[in-house]
């Protein structure tokens, strides 16, 4: 199974709450946890772009960085590990989208990709004047559509001439163009979402769900395997968690308990309102789970609770749905987590039996280093 992680390029990571961790986020910090990855043989690391937190005491990502540039500067400090930044296709133009990306292809020598969002908080956008209006709710994966087409054709051709109802393209060049096969990321959850994925994308994110429950996605990886059988293409998915690991599952289940504690209510209460502006997506969303305020504390990703080898065993667990390629992970303190699962957590999944396994010693002092730069 495939592992990735999600690095924190907004101010405390996943956790809304004033007992986690605080921190902002910086180039060092994602530094670390990337080289930190790549010297424990994991797959990729992936990061998200966010225009505008939800404030709270916590200031809940009000603090971030930007993900292509963030992309660039580890691309150039990193040799093996794959990279994906995200593009929101509100504000970033398909072709300037492509170009920067035949950039970072280069940096990297064919370690790039590009993870697709529509957008969905309407404040992002609106406070540059660039929300194109409700409605874009309902119509978002037919412009994505569109967008994913000029960026496949630049990549593939060098060439777009596409004229559609969102873009017109008139003789668009890019040169030179990716080295390698360009991946495309998506996380759609709705039935536009998944039939976009199957169409248009290399793999499918979706959240996990629950505690400790780490089959719960299934019905997601499902829905994405009837959706190819329509495009006959091969798109697997790969799955959001967070892991709260420590020596025994009742110190783990202490942490997770704690954080829950302090939760910050501002916060979580302005995702509950992000989340119901969109009515015309339907039900069945990411957003949607996002704002279930049940469990809201890490945006209600599934969460992994417990010892190293319970953790480790759950991870494995995953693999065993049908369709699931790999994770993409999240720690409630990405420095000490990213460590924790090369040296504690990996050596005993089934699943990552051959994965790179080197001296402590010398990764922590790529990370030491890394965060004195």
């Amino acid at each position: 199974m495939k592992v990735g992680i999600f690095i924190p390029i907004g101010n405390n990571g996943w956790l809304l709450s004033e007992n986690a961790p605080q921190y902002k986020p910086s180039f060092a910090l994602n530094k670390a946890i990337t080289l930190k990855a790549e010297h424990y043989g994991l797959d990729f690391v992936l990061s998200m772009i966010k225009l505008r937190g939800f404030g709270g005491k916590t200031e809940f990502w009000d603090h971030n960085l930007e993900s292509f540039t963030l992309m660039a500067g580890l691309a150039a400090v990193t040799t093996k590990i794959k990279l994906y930044a995200t593009a929101a296709s509100l504000v970033m133009p398909p072709a300037i989208v492509a170009r920067m990306a035949s950039t970072i292809d280069s940096i990297s020598d064919g370690r790039f990709g590009v993870n697709l969002i529509t957008g969905w908080q309407k404040p992002e956008y609106t406070q540059m004047g660039l929300w194109p209006g409700d409605e874009f709710f309902r119509s978002r994966y037919e412009y994505l559509s569109e967008y994913v087409q000029v960026l496949r054709g630049l990549w593939t051709t060098g060439v777009s001439d596409l004229k559609g109802k969102h873009f017109t393209m008139d003789d668009c060049r890019l040169s030179p163009r990716p080295q390698a096969d360009m991946k495309v990321i998506c996380a759609g959850a709705s039935g536009a979402g998944m039939d976009f994925s199957a169409t248009y994308a290399d793999y499918n994110f979706c959240f996990g769900k629950g505690v400790n429950t780490p089959k719960a996605f299934a019905p997601s990886a499902e829905k994405l395997i009837e959706a190819t059988k329509k495009t006959g293409r091969h798109v697997t998915t790969y799955v959001l968690m967070m892991v709260i690991a420590d020596e025994t599952d009742a110190a783990a289940r202490a942490k997770w308990e704690h954080y829950k504690a302090g939760a910050d209510q501002e916060a979580i209460a302005w995702l509950g309102v992000q989340g119901a502006a969109d009515t015309r997506s339907g039900p069945d969303t990411n957003v949607r789970q996002m704002a279930d305020p049940t469990s809201a504390v890490n945006i209600n990703m599934g969460t992994l609770v417990g010892s190293y080898a319970s953790v480790a065993r759950m991870l494995d667990e995953m693999a065993e749905v049908p369709g699931t390629e790999g994770v993409l992970l999240t720690f409630d303190d990405f420095v000490a987590g990213v460590e924790a699962f090369g040296q504690r957590i990996q050596p005993l999944m089934t699943t990552r039996i051959g994965a790179e396994s080197p001296v402590p010693s010398q990764v922590a002092g790529a990370a030491h280093r890394a965060l004195a730069a």
